[in-house]
């Protein structure tokens, strides 16, 4: 193809506005794609931002591949799901960056001493970019952006001013839109025959709460010890350095002492996006 005919093609896909729906797999995005297979939101691409296998929570990939993306299929719906591949083409997964030899900063929001999240570059590196990348890919600029819903619902509206964003995108909240709350999506995906999914997040995210660590703790022991030696590396890595040490919690101490035996009521900070990431 020539520059001439690549620009042409270009050019027409300006034309046709791109819209998606940033899925995470979770309660709210998945009552997105019920409502979009019901034609009550005009959106017909889904587009799944794998941070990794080896990093996403199993249960997500299982839902996903298990129940949403058949119903997506049988209702005519494109769910594509991506990854965060380098410029030379290998993908990097969010796993993989944390243990990369020469990295000195990390990319989650590791808890200081004092219970303070450090700083936090995974959800833009390894979600929002990519997105962003493939609406690029797609035809969308900056004098023509795309509509990207987010899942976002009335009972958790204060995390829709935290969304970020890029010159390409327009963001849009379909379940405020509708006044829906996580009850009423719950409520849809149930009446669809699904069942609900888990929450969306890495199974090692610094913002889970003392009860979702608890949950992996008892259901997957093997997950939660790969947590438990993911904060010793870290904390190895920091102390070459000559840096404090820091936690997956906010309680200053290595997991397998801030996880009690009983059960808590603790229900987190909900700093994360979306409360996990991209519900």
């Amino acid at each position: 193809m020539s520059s001439r005919e690549a620009l042409e093609v270009r050019r027409e896909m300006a034309e046709v506005q791109v819209k998606v729906i940033s899925y995470g797999g979770g309660v709210q995005s998945t009552a997105l794609l019920i409502l979009a297979a019901q034609r009550r939101i005009n959106f017909q691409t889904f587009l799944f931002s794998n941070v990794g296998d080896d990093s996403e929570n199993p249960a997500t990939l299982k839902f996903i591949e298990e129940v949403a993306r058949p119903y997506a299929q049988e209702h005519g719906i494109d769910l594509h799901t991506l990854e965060r591949r380098r410029r030379n083409g290998v993908t990097e997964t969010l796993w993989g960056r944390l243990h990369k030899p020469e990295a000195r900063s990390i990319p989650i929001p590791i808890r200081m001493a004092n219970g303070a999240p450090g700083r936090r570059n995974c959800t833009a590196d390894f979600k929002i970019k990519v997105v962003s990348r493939w609406l690029r890919e797609h035809g969308a600029t900056a004098e023509s952006p795309a509509t990207v819903g987010i899942g976002i619902s009335v009972d958790e509206i204060h995390r829709a001013n935290r969304r970020r964003s890029d010159p390409r995108e327009e963001i849009t909240y379909p379940l405020l839109d509708l006044g829906l709350r996580r009850e009423d999506c719950t409520r849809l995906i149930r009446e669809a025959g699904l069942r609900v999914p888990p929450k969306s997040s890495c199974f090692f995210c610094p913002f889970h709460t003392v009860s979702d660590w608890q949950e992996l703790r008892k259901t997957d022991p093997a997950l939660f010890a790969k947590s438990q030696q993911l904060e010793e590396f870290i904390n190895g890595r920091r102390a070459a350095l000559g840096r404090d040490a820091a936690y997956l919690t906010r309680y200053g101490m290595p997991l397998g002492e801030a996880i009690p035996d009983v059960p808590s009521d603790d229900e987190g900070d909900g700093a994360c996006d979306s409360g996990w990431c991209m519900t």
